[in-house]
């Protein structure tokens, strides 16, 4: 099973989701996607096995995984 941890501004909650993920179901495949850099490093840093940043990027992984987990935001527009 893929995850997918969207994330922006500092990557404290997309951090804590890796983490708690890769914590728990060790055997799962997390994907990182930073709406900025400062993001996309601390979901890797806590452990993604993969990671990108940008627009586009959400936009692609989100149709390679099973599962995407992030801030309510993500969601709900404004």
């Amino acid at each position: 099973m893929k995850v997918l941890v969207i994330d922006g501004q500092g990557g404290g909650l997309g951090r804590q989701l890796v983490t708690a993920v890769k914590s728990r179901y060790p055997e799962m495949e997390v994907l990182a996607v930073g709406t900025n850099s400062a993001a996309t490093n601390a979901m890797l840093k806590a452990g993604a096995d993969q990671a990108a940043t940008g627009e586009n990027s959400v936009a692609v992984a989100c149709g390679k995984v099973d599962v995407i987990m992030g801030p309510v935001g993500i969601v709900i527009a404004d």
